[in-house]
């Protein structure tokens, strides 16, 4: 089943919120618009874009994508899992049957966050909630900038947003800090810098530094503290120079 796709996003409070608006025929933006209901589609046709999940028949395409994206190399077994794991939240973008666009998600218990990242959300949030963990989003090259990548999130932060997943408190993801369009395509999502990861990334035999970024959502929020609003800035500050 193809995820929902009529909603319209607004930020509010620090948190990425959704609205559902009803007879919506426009599924295709190139950017969250937070003060209208109305927007372009960048397809002929609704049938020129189809979004669907990852099936096992996918995976030497999607093993194709991934080498041509990513400069991490992954192991066969990851290759096996996002393709018939349902733990995954593993969708494609299709265009005349080929896949030119991937998002690769899961949602997780926040006891299962790894060490460097678990000051992302408030301590008394970490026994009933869950956080959701971008692994991968790649787009073909020609097809980036008209928007498939902002409709896969999209269809991930309706997903975790939807009133059964209410637990989930937060997104979040690792990014290299040399990946300048990565990073600010979060951060036109509204995702913020949360946390500088020396040598997290190993490319090409060589260590290199990660970011991780986070958006709250469905109430959640980071630990409070003194330095906290001027966190952000901090850490941007700190890597210039």
């Amino acid at each position: 089943m193809v995820p929902s796709l009529d909603v319209e996003p607004f930020f509010k409070d620090g948190v990425y919120n959704f609205c559902r608006y009803s007879n919506s025929k426009d599924s295709n933006r190139d950017n969250h618009d937070t003060t209208s209901s109305y927007f372009s589609p960048l397809f002929t046709s609704a049938a020129d874009l189809q979004l669907r999940f990852l099936c096992p028949s996918d995976l030497d395409q999607v093993k194709e994508l991934c080498k041509e994206w990513f400069p991490i190399q992954y192991p066969e077994a990851w290759y096996r899992d996002i393709t018939s794991d349902p733990r995954f939240y593993s969708l494609a973008a299709v265009y005349q049957s080929k896949l030119v666009g991937l998002l690769i998600a899961e949602v997780k218990q926040s006891d299962a966050i790894n060490k460097e990242d678990k000051g992302i959300l408030d301590g008394r949030m970490y026994s009933n909630c869950t956080v959701g963990y971008i692994l991968s989003l790649g787009v073909c090259s020609s097809f980036r900038r008209q928007g498939v990548a902002s409709l896969l999130l999209d269809s991930f932060l309706n997903h975790v947003t939807q009133s059964e997943n209410q637990t989930c408190k937060a997104i979040y993801l690792h990014v290299l800090t040399m990946n300048s369009a990565a990073i600010r395509f979060y951060e036109k999502h509204y995702f913020r810098l949360h946390s500088f990861l020396p040598y997290y990334y190993s490319v090409d035999g060589k260590c290199k530094d990660g970011f991780t970024y986070v958006l709250y959502i469905n109430g959640g929020h980071p630990p409070w503290g003194l330095l906290y609003p001027f966190l952000e800035t901090i850490l941007k500050y700190s890597f210039i120079h």
